[in-house]
């Protein structure tokens, strides 16, 4: 890697964690509370690893042969890789095999088929997304149907269901809509036995563009791409 792209994803790192630090302080929460996961997708692996040098543990991944090539080149690295694609029933075998979080769990058969092909001993930490806004250009479960699903998923071996994540209608106010996913992760919580409320802690919502009103509506994970790793050919 270049010295002036080392220079930029240190300038871009440091602006976004002041960027982080002010949106928590502006809404009373603990930075310690949400982590940044680092969109790597279009990006090589050395930017990757200037990320982690830096300090950055948490990537995000949407395209599973990509992806697979980086972590294996990366496997040396203790970092936390999560897949925030959609997922296909030929590509679970491969996204649980590779990745410690999947964010984009929308229906029982993926969740069955990514815990029957965990390898053994591995507990894949698991959200369920949610299509909040009910955009039909959007993947995620309808918000009414969301609680049934959970508690199925929640049945399945080798998953460990944490929490929702959401991604957005253009059209849609973000402080509105992130609330109401808030909302529901609350409302889902409040069902569950004591036993799962402790693991029942994770939101994964907010991006470049908006992620102050994640942050201010409760998001435990916040997805950022461009404004670290700069604008994708």
């Amino acid at each position: 890697m270049s010295e002036p792209l080392n220079q930029s994803i240190r300038a871009r790192l440091d602006s976004l964690n002041e960027r982080i630090q002010r949106a928590c302080n502006n809404s009373g929460r603990d930075r310690q509370d949400v982590t940044l996961i680092g969109v790597s997708k279009t990006k090589p692996a050395e930017d990757v690893a200037e990320a982690h040098r830096l300090g950055l543990t948490n990537f995000g991944e949407n395209y599973l042969q990509e992806a697979v090539r980086k972590i294996d080149e990366l496997q040396e690295l203790n970092a936390q890789w999560h897949y925030i694609g959609a997922i296909q029933s030929n590509k679970t075998k491969d996204v649980a095999k590779h990745f410690d979080w999947v964010h984009t769990v929308d229906r029982v058969k993926i969740g069955q088929r990514l815990g029957s092909q965990c390898p053994e001993g591995k507990i894949l930490q698991v959200l369920v997304q949610v299509n909040i806004d009910a955009d039909p250009k959007k993947s995620g479960c309808p918000a009414s149907q969301t609680p049934a699903l959970v508690e199925e998923l929640m049945r399945l071996p080798c998953l460990e269901v944490r929490g929702l994540m959401a991604i957005l209608s253009q059209s849609s106010d973000p402080r509105a809509s992130y609330e109401s996913v808030a909302q529901l992760h609350r409302d889902i919580r409040s069902g569950l036995k004591p036993e799962r409320q402790q693991k029942w802690d994770s939101l994964s919502m907010g991006m470049t563009g908006d992620m102050e009103h994640a942050i201010a509506a409760g998001a435990t994970h916040i997805r950022i791409g461009t404004a670290l790793f700069g604008d994708r050919s």
